[in-house]
Parts: C-alpha cells; sequence; structure tokens
C-alpha cells in the first residue's frame, strides 16, 4: 500500500535530509489523510520527528519565516478575527493584525487552502508564520478556551436543573437557591483547573471541620482548594447529578460517569465513585484520556529487549498475558497499546471492562454489570460464542472468571487481562491461590507485565548530584555500573511540578521459559519463581528503576518511593 504513496514537498525534504526512511514517511502520510490531520501534527504527535526540527526544514523548504510563541503573550492575539471552527480545522492560530493585514501562525506550510479560505473569511490580507506543531495545539486550545465556557456542554444530565439538591440542602438547613450559582461555577473550575494541569484524579473529601478538594499530578497528591465545609454536601450533589446517580442514596457507594464537552472535537470521560464517610460522600473522579492508549508502544518507557517481548507475545496466535501493579500504574493504557497495535480490520476484539476506560473505535467493548447479571465471567462466556480472535478482561477476581480465561488462551484465543499484584513472581502464586491448577498456569500465561509509574525528571531544571560508591552499591548498582553514568536530582522551575514533569513506566517484563514452566508445575513458592526469573535474565522492577536512573530519565529517590529492593 505505501508504495502507491508518491513523495513530494516536505515529505521527500525529510527522507533526503535523513530524518526518516522512505518507509516512514510513505505511512506517515497515509495515515496523517486516513485520520484526516496534517503530516506536520501527525509527525509530531507521533514523535516521528522533533517539532523544532521539522519547523526549521519547512520553514528552509517554503522560505516562510518561524515564530516562537513563546515570545509573545496570548492576551494581544486577536481572537475574534478568526472563528474558533476555522482556527481549528486549518491549524491556524491569530498572531497580529495590522490594519488590513492578518498574521497568522501555522505548522504545516504545505497547506496553501488554509490561507486563501481565512483570507476569504476575514476579507484581509493574510500572511502566515511558522512555529512548532506542539506549541501551536497548546496555543489554540488556550486561546478558544475560557474559564467556565468550555464546560458547559456536558452530555450526562441536565446539569441546569438542580432541583434535587434540595434534598441535600436542608442538611445544612439554608436556601438551595443562594448557593447554587457558587456551587456549579466552583465544580466547573475544579474540573477544568485539573484537565488544564494534567492531574489522573480529583479528590473531594469532607471532614469534621474543614473539606478539602486534592488533585493527583504525577502520581502525587496536592491540596488545590478548601471550600467552605457547609458546602460539601452541594457539592456532592452536584457531582452525583453531573454522573446521573442516586442523590439520595448516601449509605452505599455509588459508580457514574461523566461525559464533559470541552469544545466541538474534544470530549473528556470522567469515572466517578462516591464512598459514604464519616462527614459526608468522599468523591473521586478519574480522568479518563482516550489519547494515552493511542501515544504507541515507544512513548510507555520500555527498554528495548521488554518492549520486544511484549510485540512478540502479542504477535502469538493464543495465550495470556497478564498486566500487573497497584492501582493508578497504567496497566490499562499498557493492555489498550497492545489492543491498538493487534486492532485491525481483519481481527475480532472484545474487552470487558468495569467500567470501560478507554474509548477506542473498533473494538467491541463490554461494561460489566454485576447488578443486571452481566459480570467478568457471563461476559467472557458470551465473547467465545461471538467468535474472538482476542479477548481482554478488565480484571480477573476469581476463579470463575480465571478458569474460564485459561480455557479461552488454551484453545486458540489471546486473552488480555490485569491482576492486583506487586511482581511478576506473585501473580503466578496470586492466580494458584485462586485455584487454578498449576499445569494451566504454565502452559497458559505466555507473558507477565509487572509495572509502575515514575514521575519524570524535568529536562530544563534537573540538576547533577554526586553519591558516594559504596550508597550506591548499596542501592543496588553493580560494580561495572559505577562511573558511567550521572546521577539527576529534582530542582524546581516554571516548568514542571517540584523538578517533576510528567510520568514514565518503570516494568518487569517476564515471558514463559521451559525452566519457569517446570518449576511452576512442581508448585514453587514466589521466592523461587523470582529467582528462576533471574536466572533467565529478565530485570525485576527495581532493576529496571536503577536503569531509569542511569539514563537521567527520573530521580534515585523517585525510584525508591515506587520499587523495593
Amino acid at each position: 500500500m505505501n508504495d502507491t504513496v508518491t513523495l513530494s514537498g516536505l515529505a521527500r525534504q525529510l527522507v533526503e535530509a535523513g530524518l526518516l526512511d522512505e518507509k516512514k514517511a510513505s505511512d506517515a502520510v497515509l495515515r496523517a489523510k486516513q485520520n484526516s490531520t496534517s503530516f506536520v501534527s501527525w509527525l509530531v504527535q507521533n514523535k516521528l520527528v522533533k517539532s523544532h526540527t521539522l519547523m526549521r526544514l519547512a520553514g528552509q523548504q517554503f522560505g516562510i519565516p518561524y515564530f516562537d510563541l513563546k515570545a509573545v503573550n496570548s492576551e494581544v492575539f486577536p481572537k475574534d478575527s478568526i472563528s474558533e471552527k476555522l482556527a481549528r480545522q486549518y491549524r491556524a492560530l491569530p498572531l497580529y493584525k495590522h490594519g488590513n493585514k492578518l498574521f497568522i501562525a501555522v505548522s504545516d506550510p504545505s497547506s496553501l487552502q488554509a490561507v486563501n479560505d481565512i483570507q476569504f473569511s476575514t476579507g484581509m490580507l493574510v500572511e502566515a508564520l511558522l512555529v512548532e506543531d506542539d506549541k501551536l495545539g497548546v496555543a489554540i486550545d488556550n486561546l478558544y478556551q475560557s474559564a467556565t465556557g468550555g464546560l458547559d456542554g456536558i452530555d450526562d444530565g441536565d446539569l441546569d436543573n438542580l432541583d434535587l439538591q434540595d434534598t441535600e440542602a436542608r442538611d445544612v438547613g439554608q436556601s438551595t437557591e443562594v448557593d447554587e450559582t457558587p456551587v456549579v461555577r466552583f465544580v466547573n473550575k475544579m474540573l477544568l483547573d485539573a484537565i488544564k494541569s494534567g492531574a489522573s484524579d480529583l479528590h473531594f473529601e469532607p471532614y469534621e471541620k474543614t473539606y478539602r478538594v486534592r488533585f493527583r499530578i504525577d502520581g502525587v497528591l496536592y491540596q488545590m482548594a478548601t471550600p467552605p465545609s457547609q458546602l460539601r454536601d452541594r457539592i456532592t450533589a452536584r457531582l452525583k447529578i453531573m454522573a446521573s446517580m442516586d442523590i439520595s442514596e448516601r449509605r452505599k457507594p455509588q459508580d457514574g460517569r461523566i461525559k464533559l464537552k470541552i469544545s466541538s472535537h474534544k470530549s473528556i470521560d470522567f469515572r466517578v465513585s462516591t464512598l459514604p464517610t464519616l462527614w459526608g460522600e468522599k468523591v473521586v473522579m478519574r480522568i479518563l484520556d482516550s489519547s494515552s492508549a493511542q501515544m504507541g508502544i515507544d512513548a510507555l518507557g520500555y527498554e528495548e529487549d521488554q518492549k520486544k517481548l511484549y510485540l512478540e507475545a502479542l504477535s502469538k496466535p493464543q495465550g495470556m498475558i497478564l498486566v500487573t501493579g497497584p492501582t493508578g500504574s497504567g496497566k490499562t493504557v499498557s493492555l489498550y497499546t497492545g489492543l491498538n497495535i493487534l486492532n485491525t480490520e481483519d481481527v475480532n476484539i472484545s474487552t470487558a471492562e468495569d467500567p470501560v476506560e478507554i474509548n477506542l473505535e473498533g473494538i467491541n467493548q463490554v461494561n460489566v454489570n454485576p447488578k443486571q447479571g452481566l459480570d467478568f465471567s457471563t461476559a467472557l462466556r458470551a465473547f467465545l460464542r461471538q467468535d474472538p480472535d482476542v479477548i481482554m478482561v478488565g480484571e480477573i477476581r476469581d476463579l470463575e472468571t480465571a478458569e474460564i480465561a485459561i480455557k479461552a488462551a488454551q484453545t486458540g484465543h489471546m486473552v488480555m487481562s490485569t491482576l492486583h499484584t506487586n511482581s511478576a513472581a506473585e501473580t503466578l502464586n496470586r492466580l494458584r491461590n485462586m485455584g487454578v491448577a498449576s499445569f494451566n498456569i504454565a502452559t497458559s500465561v505466555n507473558l507477565i507485565i509487572a509495572q509502575r509509574l515514575a514521575r519524570r525528571l524535568c529536562n530544563t531544571c534537573k540538576q547533577a548530584i554526586e553519591v558516594p560508591e559504596e550508597a550506591l552499591l548499596d542501592e543496588g548498582f553493580t560494580p561495572e555500573q559505577l562511573g558511567t553514568f550521572t546521577l539527576y536530582e529534582p530542582k524546581g522551575c516554571d516548568n514542571c511540578n517540584n523538578g517533576y514533569k510528567g510520568r514514565v513506566g518503570i516494568y518487569e517484563v517476564v515471558k514463559s521459559t521451559p525452566a519457569l514452566q517446570k518449576i511452576i508445575m512442581q508448585d514453587a513458592n514466589a521466592i523461587d519463581i523470582d529467582v528462576q526469573m533471574r536466572k533467565d535474565g529478565f530485570n525485576s522492577l527495581r532493576m529496571s528503576g536503577l536503569l531509569k536512573v542511569i539514563q537521567g530519565v527520573t530521580s534515585l529517590a523517585e525510584v525508591n518511593r515506587v520499587t523495593k529492593d
């Protein structure tokens, strides 16, 4: 298919400059066309070429001057000169208006249609300047999203109708009408702040005399607000209505979902959970980002040998891939990255989850609902009657689910699932403790991935530190590794959170080997299995974490926080 693409313009220049090979360039052209996005955006989003390098090459190729968006305050941009629809359609940002001349920022100089259409729409003479694609996307989002207006179009529930809050309001003996607007505004602001700060979870927590809101950013909780405690019932009621929950039920935990339409092309999903506590209901909201599953396997942080093992396991026609780790360790993203690789026209993929976190086109996703009799085992049985190729189970929680999943893996299906355990060795023990026979575990499990998420050091401000060699040896570094790397620690700047920005996965990837299968069938304990895994050459979580320290990706303190010796 790629052979039919004739490379020209920027794609040809990238190949000639040695930044892309011909196959990758052809594939990128096709993929960009299929996804209705610009060639430049596709390259940057998939990390094929750095945006700065791309901008300079495109500028030289097309003779267009480039511009640094950081040099200008976004408040001066003439927002009203181009409609949001036009700006997003052509990925163009209005920069400056002078008389009858409008300067716009673009990242793809080959799109002449953009200049022509904007010129026709505005009636002005339009001149384009080149900017980096990733900075352009952020600038457009910031320009066309007001402080609260972006959250008005919520799909689930009628958000303007808060009559049901009256029942909650009586608890504090105040009229709802007085506080309704401030509560709505406060909740909207919290949700928007969480999205902008890149938080993964929001915690609304009631206590006897206080009420606080915390965000989990890069795996660490930060206190963001302390609203008056008398508003806690109203805030909870507001969140429950948005998530289509039963507002009158306050004695049982509830689960719900919110879909926020940020703009015409972008929506954010929240998974909402309520829990009755001594002083009211605690509400935790998980932000679900569908784009995280489409980042590609290279963005997750696997070492080359680990990535190879995962891709090999995915290419097998049957067997089981298990991903383990605590809550919030990125298990779902790892699984969905694999599913995204398998998601082709000729493969039938079905998933059973509680709840579905990431929506992907081309995958049959089922929300399990135990109340209605649709649990994991029931969903699995139904899948096996639906001619599946790949089955994904959100979590193996009981013997029944485990047995059906193993049966499926032994009868020509690829099965992917998660378990809550600390390491790869403990995963095998956990299955055995559930009641799964050792020989079934040995013959069906192809790959186990245990993972944690560690915070990435900020590349702008990280600083080198000296640590005595004895201390490094105590931490687990080998004598051969000493002196070959620089140790970094966080400092903190305007671009990061206390010296960290983003997260990276730390993995223990273990494939089934004959020696491992042998000791599993001998009912070996977790310690013996772990020893065998090391003999087979698979790194432990700790060893993988130390490799990330050697690479300068994270700090030793952070690895110590998320892994153990």
